[in-house]
């Protein structure tokens, strides 16, 4: 039952290539129309009581379908196509924010958000059997997400660390075909519209690493649609799952589920927690973690290839994938994934840990006259984003698309890679 080779968590742990141009064509592809966005927001998140940064937090423009999220810094750049008039930011446990915007206001917004209490009513909850509320929200995914086809305008990032220096970056604009969700996966699509990379040329970077699928990755990871994934009743018969506190998401109560493997198979499983919202009995956030405990399993679950002699150590690769609810439907919002592993030479005393961050965000959605584009057009799930952009170059060169906005590290990486 080697069903984790579905899920497209691949990686391959390559030597180093100097970093030349590569001049990719561009795939024309129908598109949302993004030459407009004239209207710039910047700011960044924090937590009212503390100042701490928040990371990964939903920032939308009111009334727009336009949206991103914050970096690791708490920062955030969103563009559209009108003046903005208000942002809606939310975050898990904290109260959803209206922001209004004044005229001259859209540079440098503070948003600072106020933890969420859980009332009284919301704790009677627990009660709740979490094997009937799971299985109840799954029968109800075609109801509670999209019945139509959507193209889905995309950000998508994918780096690479040695211990805390930069090696590898690369940034796609993507646009996703979406299937209605009474379907699986077989049929959604992602095609590169933009995309760039640089990699360190440093001899003594001698490994990389490419992630395979890249940009796929978000379509296979869409737990609620890629019923292979998780939730069928032969994968989740593996499972213990146990009601955990309520929490606030979106000012909407969720159930909280937690997954915890309780059989050892011959493939890795995953640590879990489950938020489902409490009314529509949609999945608005799901939190996994790879089971490292047999390391034979989960090297297997990430690993593809390596150089002969390299010794593959995985320690950690989470997964985090977010939903937002319209009001009618919940649509894929974000898709983040983290691999942390040590490689080392059979002959060296002491191996060098690595770390993988690949994310997509949707920026933008289209539900009207839907079309998918050509599969030839399409990114293969086997491919790498590496062998399919261009060399870091112009300074503006998103420009005309909304992005997450780069973390003040990853700028100085850049800009200390295109030196070398």
């Amino acid at each position: 039952m080697e069903k984790r080779i579905k899920i497209g968590l691949w990686l391959i742990v390559a030597f180093c290539a100097m970093a030349l141009p590569v001049m990719a064509q561009n795939r024309e592809v129908a598109a949302i129309d993004t030459s407009r966005l004239t209207y710039v927001v910047t700011g960044d998140v924090r937590d009212a009581s503390t100042g701490r940064r928040l990371q990964y937090v939903n920032v939308r423009v009111s009334g727009k379908k336009f949206s991103t999220v914050t970096n690791a810094d708490g920062g955030f750049t969103i563009k559209t196509n009108e003046k903005p008039q208000q942002l809606i930011v939310s975050h898990i446990g904290y109260r959803t924010q209206r922001v209004s915007l004044e005229e001259g206001s859209t540079g440098n917004v503070r948003v600072r958000l106020v933890p969420n209490t859980v009332v009284l009513e919301d704790v009677v909850v627990r009660r709740g059997d979490p094997q009937v509320i799971l299985r109840e929200a799954i029968r109800k995914i075609p109801a509670n997400y999209t019945k139509d086809a959507e193209l889905y305008k995309c950000f998508y990032r994918e780096v690479a660390q040695k211990r805390k220096h930069y090696i590898y970056i690369a940034e796609a604009v993507t646009d996703m075909y979406k299937t209605p969700y009474r379907y699986g996966v077989g049929q959604d699509r992602v095609a590169i519209v933009k995309g760039r990379r640089l990699i360190s040329p440093k001899p003594s970077d001698t490994l990389t690493v490419k992630v395979i699928g890249g940009p796929v990755q978000a379509v296979m990871l869409d737990a609620v649609k890629n019923r292979d994934f998780i939730f069928n009743e032969e994968e989740l018969a593996l499972y213990d799952i146990q009601m955990g506190d309520p929490v606030m998401i979106n000012d909407r109560s969720q159930y909280t589920l937690t997954l915890t493997p309780q059989y050892h198979v011959n493939y890795a499983l995953f640590f879990g927690t489950l938020y489902i919202d409490r009314e529509t009995l949609a999945f608005t956030r799901i939190e996994l973690s790879l089971d490292m405990r047999d390391r034979d399993n989960a090297t297997r679950a990430i690993l593809v290839n390596k150089p002969a002699g390299v010794r593959f150590r995985p320690r950690e690769m989470s997964l985090l994938i977010n939903y937002s609810y319209d009001g009618e439907r919940s649509h894929l919002s974000y898709v983040r994934s983290l691999f942390r592993f040590n490689c080392d030479w059979k002959k060296r005393l002491f191996a060098t840990s690595f770390t993988a961050v690949n994310e997509m965000v949707v920026t933008d959605r289209n539900d009207q006259d839907v079309k998918p584009f050509p599969r030839r057009d399409s990114f293969g799930d086997r491919e790498s984003l590496y062998d399919q952009s261009h060399f870091f170059g112009e300074s503006d060169f998103w420009k005309d698309y909304n992005i997450i906005k780069p973390t003040e590290s990853l700028e100085d990486a850049v800009d200390k890679l295109k030196r070398r």
